[in-house]
C-alpha cells in the first residue's frame, strides 16, 4: 500500500516539472494549430471543388434545357438525341436526371423508376418561379440542382409602338443529381496525405520540444546546483545565473539571503565568542583571587575578607551576566508574551526615578523628571520598566559627575514620548547603528570600570519593539546624549 501511495505522489510530482510542462505546452501549441489548418485546408478545398462543378454543371444544363424546347420533348419523349444527351450526362456525372412538366408530372427518368409520378416540393415551387437552385448533400456525398426549363416568347399584347417585349416563360423543371465520390476520393487522399504529414511533424515536434524545454531549464538547474552547493558547504560565494530575468531575480534573492545568513553567522560567532569572553572573565579574577588566598599562609584577615569581597563582586557580576542573556533570550522572540494592562506611566516613572536616585547620588548627578500631562497606557509594566531603567541607569553610568539626568514624559493622541537625556561622554555618530548590538560598547575600558553587560540595550529595543514603538538616539561627544522612545498609547497586537 505504501508503495502504491509512493507511487503515486511520484506520478504527481512529475506533472508539477516545469521541464514537463514546457514540453507538453510545445507539443500541444505546434499539433492543435496543424489539426485546425487540416480541416479548414480541406473544408476549403470540398466547398471550392463542389462550387466549381455546380457551376460547371449548371451552364450544361442550361444548354440542355434549350435543347428540351427545341425539341419539344416535354411534350413528346420519344426523341432518340435528347435521350442519349439525358443519359450520356447521367452517365458523365454518376447522377440522375428527371425531367419536370408544367403539370409537375415526371415525365422522364434517367434511373425509370419515377416517370409517371408527381412531384411537388419546395425546389420545385420555387424553380417554376424561374430560379435555379443548387444543393450539397456532404452526407450522402451529392449535389442536387433544380434548373428551369424556359421558352422566350413575344407578348402579342404588347403596343407595337412601344416595341416588341420578349416574355420568359417557365414550361419545366429538370431536377437533376450528380455525385461528388470524385470530389470526396480527392480529399480522402489529400487528408491521407496531411495525416502522414503530421505524424511526421508531431515526432519533430517531440524531439524539437524535448531539446527546446530541457534547453529552457537549464538555467533553472544550475540555479538549483548552485544552491546546493552552497548547502553542501562547497561554495559560500555568491553566484549568477544572468540567463534569465527571472532566475536573476531568484538569484537575487537568494544572494541577498546568503549575505544576510553570513551575517547571522557572524553575529552568531561574535556573540558566543563575547558571551564566552564575559563569562569567563569573572570566573578567571576568582580563580586568581582563589589561588592567591591559597599560595598565601597566614593571610590577614583584612586581606582575606577583601578579597572574598572581590570573589563576591566577581560572582554578583556573573549573575548579572546571566540573567540579562536570559532577559535577551526572552525577549527576542518576535511571540514574546506581553502582559498588557493600562499603567500610569508618570507613577511608574517616579518609581524607576527613585530606585535610581541613590546610584546617581554617589556621584554627585542630579536626576530630574519632567511631565508634560498625566499619562495612562496599554502596556507590560515589568518590560518596559526594564527597559526604562536600563536608559537612566546608561545615562547615570555614562554621566559625568555633578551632572544631570533629564528623563520627560509628553503625549499625543496616539504615541506616549519618553525622552532620556544626559550630559555625559557622548557617542560617536559611527557608533549609532552599532550600539544594540549585544556586547557593544563605545568605550571598553570605561564599561569595564562601571561594569556594565552590553546588553542593556539590546534587551531595551526588544522590548520597545515588542510594544510596536521605536527608539533613537542623538549624542554628541562630550555635550551629552538623549534617547528617544516612541510607544503606541493603546497596544496593538499582530
Amino acid at each position: 500500500m505504501k508503495n502504491r501511495l509512493k507511487l503515486m505522489f511520484a506520478k504527481l510530482n512529475i506533472f508539477r516539472s516545469l521541464k514537463l510542462r514546457i514540453f507538453l505546452l510545445l507539443v500541444i501549441v505546434g499539433v492543435i494549430p496543424s489539426m485546425f489548418v487540416r480541416y479548414a485546408v480541406l473544408q476549403s478545398y470540398e466547398e471550392r471543388a463542389v462550387e466549381v462543378r455546380s457551376s460547371d454543371v449548371q451552364t450544361q444544363y442550361k444548354i440542355l434545357a434549350d435543347h428540351l424546347i427545341t425539341y419539344g420533348y416535354l411534350n413528346d419523349t420519344s426523341s432518340e438525341v435528347i435521350n442519349a444527351e439525358l443519359e450520356q450526362i447521367s452517365n458523365l456525372y454518376d447522377g440522375r436526371v428527371i425531367i419536370i412538366d408544367k403539370n409537375f408530372n415526371i415525365i422522364k427518368d434517367t434511373y425509370g423508376i419515377s416517370e409517371g409520378k408527381t412531384i411537388i416540393s419546395q425546389e420545385v415551387m420555387e424553380c417554376f418561379q424561374g430560379k435555379t437552385i443548387s444543393n450539397y448533400d456532404n452526407k450522402n456525398h451529392y449535389i442536387e440542382i433544380t434548373t428551369p426549363i424556359t421558352v422566350t416568347i413575344i407578348d402579342p399584347e404588347n403596343d407595337p409602338e412601344d416595341g416588341l417585349e420578349e416574355k420568359t416563360m417557365v414550361e419545366g423543371v429538370m431536377l437533376t443529381s450528380l455525385s461528388t465520390d470524385t470530389i470526396q476520393a480527392t480529399i480522402d487522399i489529400m487528408n491521407k496525405q496531411a495525416v502522414v504529414i503530421q505524424v511526421i511533424m508531431f515526432v519533430l515536434l517531440v524531439a524539437l520540444s524535448f531539446l527546446l524545454s530541457s534547453v529552457l531549464v537549464k538555467p533553472f538547474e544550475r540555479v538549483t546546483n548552485a544552491i546546493a552547493e552552497v548547502k553542501d558547504g562547497f561554495n559560500t560565494e555568491q553566484i549568477s545565473v544572468p540567463d534569465y530575468l527571472e532566475t536573476e531575480h531568484i538569484i537575487t534573492a537568494f544572494n541577498a539571503m546568503l549575505g544576510r545568513m553570513k551575517a547571522i553567522d557572524e553575529s552568531r560567532q561574535e556573540f558566543v565568542s563575547n558571551v564566552s569572553h564575559e563569562l569567563k572573565t569573572p570566573l578567571t579574577s576568582m580563580k586568581v583571587l582563589a589561588d592567591s588566598l591559597n599560595s598565601q599562609e597566614d593571610v590577614p584577615v583584612e586581606l582575606y575578607k577583601e578579597f572574598m569581597q572581590d570573589i563576591a563582586d566577581e560572582i554578583d557580576r556573573e549573575n548579572k551576566i546571566i540573567n540579562d542573556l536570559l532577559s535577551l533570550v526572552k525577549y527576542d522572540k518576535t511571540h514574546a508574551e506581553l502582559n498588557i494592562e493600562p499603567v500610569d506611566l508618570n507613577d511608574l516613572i517616579e518609581l524607576i526615578l527613585k530606585r535610581l536616585r541613590p546610584i546617581a547620588k554617589k556621584r554627585d548627578i542630579d536626576v530630574i523628571y519632567e511631565s508634560a500631562r498625566e499619562v495612562t497606557a496599554e502596556v507590560d509594566e515589568v518590560k518596559l520598566t526594564l527597559a526604562i531603567s536600563n536608559l537612566v541607569e546608561n545615562a547615570i553610568k555614562y554621566g559625568e559627575d555633578h551632572g544631570y539626568v533629564r528623563v520627560s514624559l509628553d503625549a499625543d493622541h496616539q504615541y506616549f514620548t519618553i525622552l532620556v537625556e544626559d550630559n555625559g561622554m557622548g557617542i560617536p555618530e559611527e557608533s549609532f547603528e552599532h550600539i544594540y548590538e549585544r556586547f557593544y560598547r563605545v568605550d571598553k575600558s570605561h564599561s569595564r570600570e562601571i561594569g556594565g553587560t552590553g546588553l542593556g540595550l539590546s534587551i531595551t529595543r526588544n522590548v520597545i519593539l515588542l510594544h510596536r514603538g521605536f527608539i533613537q538616539v542623538e549624542s554628541e561627544l562630550g555635550v551629552g546624549t538623549t534617547f528617544t522612545v516612541k510607544i503606541p498609547l493603546n497596544f496593538v497586537g499582530k
